[in-house]
C-alpha cells in the first residue's frame, strides 16, 4: 500500500512538474512574468531562490509543481501579464505543457524499449538447410519446425533492429523437440551446439507465433473444441506464417466452413468450425482472444527513439479514436472505461512489483509513456478549466477580432473546474469499490 501511494505520487509528480516547466519556459520567451516556480503544490515550506523574477518554491505537497503567471485569471493588462500577451504568445504558452508531456512520451517509451521489451517472436520452421551445415548434420529437414531445446521454447526475433535472431535462452548440447510432418521427435545435438549454431546458414520462416488465450462461451471456436493455450499452426491447410494477419484470414472465411490446424502438446489436431460475419461486439469471428508470442529484445538509442514517435503517434490516434469507437459499438461495454487516481495509482503500483520482481524497468517506463501522453491529450481537450479550453477562448478572439473578457472567461474556467473536480470525486469513489483486473506484465515479459 504505502509503495503503492510513493509510487503513484512519483510518477505523477514528474509528469505534472514537467507539463508546468513546459509552460514556464515558453511563457518566458513569449513576455509573460512568471510569478512563483513551485516544486510541489502549496503550502509553502520555503522560498528556494529568484531567478530573473521568478521566486521558485518548494511547498509540502510533493506531488508535481505549478507555474503562477501574472495575472492568469484576473483581468490584469498590465504589461507582463497573461492577459496582455499577444494571442499567439498566450497559445504557444498553453501548448507547451501537453508538447513537454509528448516528449516525455517519446522519451519513456524509448527507454522502454532499450530497457528490454517483448518483442514479436516466432517459432523457425526450416525452409532451406545446407548439406554442410550442422542442422543437416543432427538430422533436420526442410520443413521441420524447431519447438524446444532442452526446455527452452526455440524463438527467433521478428525485428531487423535486434542484432541476435535467437532470442531465447539457450541449453547448448539439449536434446532438440521438433514437429515433422504432425508428429514431434527428438534429436541428439553436439554437447556445445547453441539454438544459433543449428540454425546457422539456415533460411527460416517464422510460425506458431499466435496462442489462443481467451474463448467466448457459445462461440464457434468453444463449439469447435478450442482450449486456451493452442498454438495457431494453418488456416485450410495454409500455415499461418509471422506475417500474416491471422484475424484478417479467419474473417475472410465467414459464413463458410474453415479447418484450423492447432498445436496442442506437441500434436497438431485440426478444428472445423464456420465463422461469423456479424459476431457479438468484441468476441470476433470465432470468439478467441489470440495474443502474438514475444521474446525479450533490447534497442539501441536511435531505434529506440524511432519506435518512441511512432508508438506516441499510435497511443495520440488510439485516445482520438477511443470515444466514437466506444459511441459507434465498436468497443464491447467495460472495454473503454475512464480511470480516477485510485485506478492510476493501482496500475503504477503494479508495473512497479513486475520491475521489483523481474528487474525488468520495461513496465515503469512503458506505464509512464502512456500516462504522459494521456495527460497530453486530456490536457488539450476543449474543456473549460484545461488548456484547451483555453485556447479555444484564444481561437474564438482570433476569428471574431475581439476577446471575449476576461471576467466572462475566468467565470466559465470555474464552472468548468468545479465540474471536473465532481467528476473526479465520482470516478474516484467509483475506483474504491471496483475490482479491475491489471495487466499481467511479468506474464507479458515472458518471466
Amino acid at each position: 500500500m504505502i509503495s503503492t501511494i510513493v509510487s503513484f505520487v512519483l510518477v505523477l509528480g514528474i509528469l505534472i512538474f514537467f507539463h508546468e516547466l513546459g509552460h514556464y519556459l515558453v511563457a518566458r520567451r513569449s513576455g509573460i512574468v512568471v510569478e512563483e516556480f513551485g516544486m510541489g503544490y502549496p503550502p509553502r515550506a520555503v522560498k528556494l531562490f529568484t531567478f530573473q523574477g521568478t521566486l521558485f518554491t518548494l511547498n509540502w505537497i510533493p506531488f508535481g509543481g505549478f507555474a503562477r503567471m501574472k495575472g492568469e485569471d484576473a483581468a490584469d493588462m498590465s504589461p507582463g501579464a497573461f492577459n496582455a500577451a499577444p494571442a499567439l504568445g498566450r497559445a504557444l504558452t498553453l501548448v507547451a505543457g501537453p508538447a513537454m508531456n509528448f516528449i516525455l512520451a517519446i522519451l519513456f517509451f524509448a527507454f522502454s524499449f532499450m530497457a528490454g521489451f517483448p518483442a514479436p517472436a516466432a517459432t523457425p520452421q526450416l525452409n532451406q538447410i545446407p548439406d554442410t551445415s550442422l542442422a543437416a548434420q543432427v538430422g533436420l529437414q526442410p520443413g521441420d519446425i524447431l519447438l524446444a531445446q532442452g526446455d527452452r521454447p526455440v524463438m527467433v526475433s521478428m525485428l531487423d533492429e535486434v542484432a541476435a535472431k535467437v532470442t531465447n535462452a539457450e541449453e547448448p548440447g539439449a536434446d532438440l523437440t521438433v514437429l515433422r510432418q504432425g508428429a514431434t521427435l527428438i534429436l541428439t545435438t553436439p554437447a556445445d551446439a547453441t539454438t544459433a549454431d543449428l540454425l546457422a546458414g539456415v533460411e527460416v520462416g517464422t510460425v506458431l507465433n499466435t496462442r489462443v488465450f481467451a474463448i467466448s462461451e457459445n462461440s464457434p471456436a468453444q463449439t469447435a473444441g478450442l482450449q486456451t493455450g493452442d498454438r495457431v499452426y494453418a488456416i485450410n491447410g495454409e500455415i499461418v506464417t509471422a506475417d500474416m494477419s491471422l484475424s484478417r484470414e479467419i474473417s475472410s472465411h465467414a459464413d463458410q466452413e474453415m479447418t484450423m490446424t492447432l498445436l496442442r502438446d506437441g500434436t497438431l489436431i485440426d478444428a472445423t468450425m464456420i465463422p461469423r460475419s456479424d459476431p457479438p461486439p468484441g468476441e470476433g469471428a470465432i470468439g478467441i482472444g489470440i495474443e502474438s508470442a514475444s521474446s525479450l529484445a533490447t534497442l539501441s538509442l536511435f531505434p529506440a527513439l524511432k519506435e518512441g514517435l511512432f508508438f506516441t503517434w499510435e497511443y495520440i490516434t488510439f485516445m482520438v479514436r477511443l470515444p466514437f469507437d466506444a459511441l459507434s459499438g465498436a468497443l464491447a461495454p467495460g472495454q473503454a472505461d475512464l480511470v480516477g487516481p485510485i485506478g492510476i495509482a493501482q496500475m503504477v503500483g503494479d508495473a512497479v512489483d513486475a520491475t521489483v520482481q523481474t528487474g525488468l524497468w520495461y513496465p515503469i517506463w512503458r506505464l509512464s509513456a502512456i500516462l504522459s501522453a494521456a495527460l497530453a491529450i486530456t490536457n488539450l481537450l476543449p474543456i473549460p478549466a484545461l488548456d484547451g479550453g483555453r485556447l479555444i477562448f484564444i481561437l474564438v478572439e482570433v476569428l471574431r477580432g475581439k476577446r471575449v473578457s476576461p471576467e466572462r472567461e475566468g467565470m466559465v474556467h470555474m464552472i468548468g473546474f468545479v465540474v471536473l473536480l465532481g467528476l473526479m470525486v465520482l470516478i474516484t469513489f467509483r475506483d474504491i469499490g471496483a475490482t479491475r483486473e491489471g495487466l499481467d506484465w511479468i506474464q507479458l515479459l515472458g518471466q
